[in-house]
């Protein structure tokens, strides 16, 4: 018994030497990636000033602002010391012909007679409905504008907020947070119920935009101090991203800590987009990451309350393949949450023409079939996709809630030469857009990103091919204004 007893403790010993030396090999190669990781974060290019100008002036859900005009005056103050603290201060050898903060250059917002980077208004005449516009994360209200004109020539009084943080310099997303956001929000729908009167309400969200329209109709559904809405129109919406949104803050704090302040940013690129930031800050990725948290905490607070059926009816449209987004987070953490209200979700198919899906690392034709099979779905589904798989042509399949009965309705719409699918950036932009459009975009003040295509050797470029090569406008986009207009009974 004693050798068995001296035997076990030696070879405990030896079991406790060996944790020991694997959890110094651990250590060990945690440093080195931490090590390298904070090496290469930190040998991008150098920080320009856009990337560091402090502006104080940008709204906060603590300024004291309580009106629309009020924020519209306090955005005036905004973009003069954007003028001063920005563009008076780059470099020389920043000056140059695609840069958005070099006055003059093609990027530069000036050259277009309305600053899309601003909040905008629009009506015809006296307004049948109110419509908030809200945009994407780094956008500007040039995303929805388009449709916002559109909609206020049927009727409509229109708003395109400039979200807080947005519009001026990539700098704004480094310290705002969704609630500064979701304040401008509830101030922008205040304004509008004032200028409406007892007209109906809408909001339409884009990406980031879509997840404030979802957070404000849920704490709407809680607090009747806030105007309610007849709908919500949502385009390529944020109702989930990846976990590494929720990571990244880390290297965000290190970088504090170590007085490295490339770590605040997961890119840094050039500024060659009049009305989008090149670069992103890792805190636009966490206040994504802290929105959707909110959501999906609020659907199940209303759930349990039993108040979602007092949501109004949400219309969504998608691109079943979406890199920013995710698809599923749309579908599970959204609609089949929702009981029976008149919600309908809209996705465009990948063009089954075009024959890729031996080239695909994950094919979306499996939950597509799903979907249409499913007769529990409490929302009504439709999908835009190729007549056959021998034709670029388009149709509609659309069934109802609870159903597995499919409808089929033909358009005068067709896939593109060269497009595949739709992606996340391209549902607000029509194929005429003049910044982002296509071959038949109309004429530009300036830059063109549309078609834009640089060959060469890989490798030499700060922008990778696939911001480039990614389709930026939507083929289909006249038959979702056409929806939106009737979903608003506006058409």
């Amino acid at each position: 018994m004693k050798k068995f007893s001296e035997k076990s403790l030696s070879y405990l010993g030896l079991l406790r030497r060996f944790a020991r030396v694997l959890a110094t090999m651990f250590a060990g190669v945690v440093i080195t990636l931490v090590v390298g990781g904070v090496y290469y974060l930190n040998s991008r290019p150098e920080l320009s000033v856009w990337h560091t100008a402090q502006l104080d002036q940008e709204y906060t859900a603590e300024s004291p602002v309580t009106r629309f005009e009020d924020y519209l005056a306090l955005e005036d103050r905004l973009f003069a010391q954007l003028e001063d603290r920005v563009y008076a201060k780059i470099r020389p050898e920043e000056r140059r012909v695609i840069n958005r903060y070099h006055r003059g250059s093609l990027s530069d917002p000036a050259r277009w007679p309305t600053n899309w980077n601003r909040s905008f208004e629009r009506s015809a005449g006296e307004p049948r409905a109110g419509v908030l516009l809200l945009h994407g994360m780094s956008d500007a209200p040039y995303a929805l504008r388009q449709l916002g004109e559109r909609l206020a020539a049927s009727g409509a009084r229109v708003l395109g907020l400039r979200i807080p943080g947005h519009g001026t310099a990539p700098s704004g997303l480094v310290d705002v947070r969704w609630e500064d956001m979701a304040a401008a929000v509830k101030l922008a729908m205040h304004h509008l119920r004032e200028k409406t009167g007892d007209r109906p309400l809408y909001i339409v969200g884009y990406s980031n935009g879509g997840a404030l329209a979802m957070q404000y109709v849920l704490s709407a559904l809680g607090d009747d101090s806030l105007p309610r809405v007849q709908g919500v129109v949502l385009l390529s919406p944020e109702i989930g991203v990846t976990k590494l949104a929720a990571l990244a803050v880390w290297q965000a704090r290190l970088g504090r800590l170590l007085g490295l302040p490339k770590l605040a940013w997961v890119s840094v690129l050039p500024e060659y987009d009049p009305f989008k930031y090149g670069s992103f800050a890792v805190n636009a990725g966490q206040q994504a990451h802290r929105l959707t948290a909110e959501i999906q905490d609020q659907i199940s607070k209303s759930a349990s309350a039993g108040t979602l059926a007092q949501l109004p009816p949400i219309l969504a449209f998608q691109s079943v393949v979406d890199t920013t987004v995710s698809v599923q987070a749309l579908i599970k953490g959204l609609f089949e949450r929702l009981p029976r209200g008149g919600h309908e979700l809209v996705l465009f198919d990948l063009n089954q023409f075009a024959a890729i899906e031996p080239l695909l690392d994950k094919s979306p034709r499996e939950l597509i079939a799903s979907l249409l099979a499913d007769r529990t779905l409490s929302y009504g589904l439709t999908l835009v996709s190729n007549e056959s798989a021998s034709s670029q042509s388009a149709v509609v399949y659309h069934k109802d809630p609870e159903s597995d009965e499919k409808s089929v309705s033909s358009t005068d719409l067709a896939w593109p030469r060269g497009v595949y699918s739709l992606s996340h950036v391209a549902l607000p932009f029509p194929p005429d857009d003049p910044l982002y459009g296509g071959d038949d975009a109309g004429d530009s003040p300036g830059v063109r990103l549309g078609n834009l295509a640089l060959r060469g050797e890989h490798g030499l470029l700060r922008v990778t091919p696939g911001d480039l090569l990614r389709l930026r406008w939507n083929p289909f986009y006249e038959y979702m204004a056409q929806r939106v207009a009737r979903f608003m009974a506006l058409h």
